[in-house]
């Protein structure tokens, strides 16, 4: 068993982890390598990047569109719910707008996703979810966040013993800050709130690390490629850190 020959959905693939684990996917010789999120332009410079991967507009927190993601992708063998946001915020101070987003696209988007890929597959399969070390343990001021993360492993763990008797698994690989978009984001955030600057902002996440390091990308998607491959069939329900032995 091998990537060879297989088809893959990512969801979230116009950047950063989505992206990496696209051209992974892609160049470990995959059929074809379906990705969307909402920025069309985004996906299709991921999609230039190589011949196996197209891209699909779909925003993962609206059942319809997930839905018709599927019928246009055709079937697929291996699902990697990607798609994500962070937001920060005090506790007393999160809204419920704030509340509802994260929990929108951070678990109903796996949901979705994963219920989905799970209807379409034909015996074989592999449901991979890109979580968070949040998901595995509190950080102060994401608890939004941290909740639909937490909640994805709740998915993770319950749907794998529904599938364990056959040749389908699912797992979740749980990084810590990684070197991304959505990293530099959190950076600028920082630096804002607390008049740091930016170097100094990016050194307080990278000093969260035991290797005082961002994570990097294709170590992503190097965990998912062995979840997909041979050897990795009894992995189930399993929720695969990076994060240099924080968590």
């Amino acid at each position: 068993m091998t990537i060879a020959g297989r088809r893959v959905l990512v969801t979230g693939g116009g950047s950063g982890v989505g992206a990496d684990l696209a051209l992974g996917f892609a160049r470990a010789g995959a059929a074809e390598v379906v990705i969307c999120g909402r920025r069309m332009q985004a996906l299709q410079a991921t999609a230039a990047r190589h011949p196996a991967i197209r891209a699909l507009t779909c925003d993962v927190t609206d059942e319809a569109s997930v839905q018709d993601l599927f019928t246009q992708a055709g079937r697929v063998d291996i699902v990697i719910a990607n798609a994500g946001q962070a937001d920060s915020a005090p506790f007393a101070k999160t809204t419920l707008d704030q509340w509802n987003a994260m929990l929108a696209v951070n678990l109903t988007g796996v949901f979705l996703t994963f219920r989905e890929g799970l209807r379409q597959f034909d015996g074989w399969g592999r449901l991979v979810a890109i979580s968070s070390t949040a998901g595995l343990k509190g950080y102060a001021k994401v608890a939004p966040y941290a909740a639909a993360k937490h909640g994805v492993m709740g998915i993770v763990r319950s749907l794998a013993l529904e599938v364990a008797r056959g040749p389908v698994t699912v797992n979740a690989i749980c990084p810590g800050f990684l070197d991304t978009e959505m990293t530099d984001h959190s950076v600028k955030v920082i630096a804002e709130k607390t008049g740091r600057s930016l170097d100094e902002a990016r050194a307080a996440l990278m000093a969260i690390s035991p290797q005082n390091r961002l994570y990097r990308p294709d170590e992503v998607t190097a965990a998912a490629l062995w979840l997909c491959s041979a050897g990795a069939e009894g992995v189930n329900g399993q929720g695969i850190n990076i994060s240099g032995g924080e968590a």
